[in-house]
C-alpha cells in the first residue's frame, strides 16, 4: 500500500490548540512579499534577502511549538529574519566573507523614470543610515508595525524605537535634501 494512503494528516501541537500545518503554510505564503522586503532592507543584497527569507521559513516551520497562541505571526517571523540575518552576519565576519554588491538592474514591473530615480533615491538613503535606525524605519514606515511590535521585533524599550525612529526619518530627510540638491 503507498505511504500517502496510510499517513495519517500532519498535525502540530501550538500553545494549547492543535492546528494543522496547512493553515500555517497559507498564513506565511500571504506575509512573504512583506517578509522578502524587510529582508532586502536587512541584505542590501536580493539573493541575500531570498536566502535570508528561505532561513526564516525553515526555522519557523521546525520551531512551529516555540509561536505562542494569539502573537502576531508577522511580528513573529520579523524576529526569526532579524536574528537570522544577526547569526548570518557574525559567520560572514568569521569567514571573513566579503558582501556581494547589490544588483541594481533588477525592477519588478513597468515605471516611470521619475518613479525610479524616486525609488532609487530612497534605497540609497535608506543604504546610509546606521542599521539600529534603518532597521526601525523599516519596520514602523515601510512595514507598518506598531511601536511596540517594532520594539518586540528588535528587542529593544518603546522608547528607543522612538527615538531611533526619529533620528532615521531626519537623517533620510537630510539625504533626500542633499541629493535633491545635488540632481539640480
Amino acid at each position: 500500500m503507498p505511504l500517502e494512503e496510510t499517513a495519517p494528516p500532519i498535525r502540530l501541537r501550538i500553545g494549547d490548540m492543535s492546528h494543522a500545518l496547512e493553515p500555517m503554510r497559507a498564513e506565511l505564503a500571504a506575509l512573504l512579499p512583506r517578509l522578502r522586503r524587510f529582508a532586502r532592507t536587512l541584505t542590501r543584497n536580493p539573493h541575500d534577502a531570498d536566502d535570508l527569507v528561505q532561513l526564516a521559513l525553515e526555522r519557523a516551520l521546525t520551531r512551529l511549538e516555540q509561536f505562542k497562541a494569539g502573537t502576531n505571526l508577522m511580528s513573529w517571523m520579523f524576529g526569526i529574519i532579524k536574528n537570522a540575518w544577526i547569526d548570518e552576519v557574525r559567520a560572514r565576519r568569521r569567514r571573513a566573507h566579503l558582501f556581494v554588491p547589490e544588483e541594481h538592474a533588477e525592477h519588478v514591473g513597468v515605471a516611470t523614470n521619475e518613479t525610479q530615480i524616486q525609488l532609487l533615491s530612497m534605497q540609497s538613503a535608506m543604504e546610509r543610515l546606521p542599521d539600529e535606525q534603518r532597521l526601525t524605519v523599516a519596520l514602523v514606515l515601510v512595514e507598518g508595525l506598531s511601536y511596540q511590535e517594532a520594539a518586540d521585533v528588535l528587542e529593544v524599550p518603546i522608547g528607543t524605537v522612538t527615538s531611533r525612529l526619529a533620528r532615521g526619518r531626519a537623517a533620510l530627510e537630510a539625504i533626500l535634501a542633499e541629493h535633491r540638491e545635488v540632481t539640480r
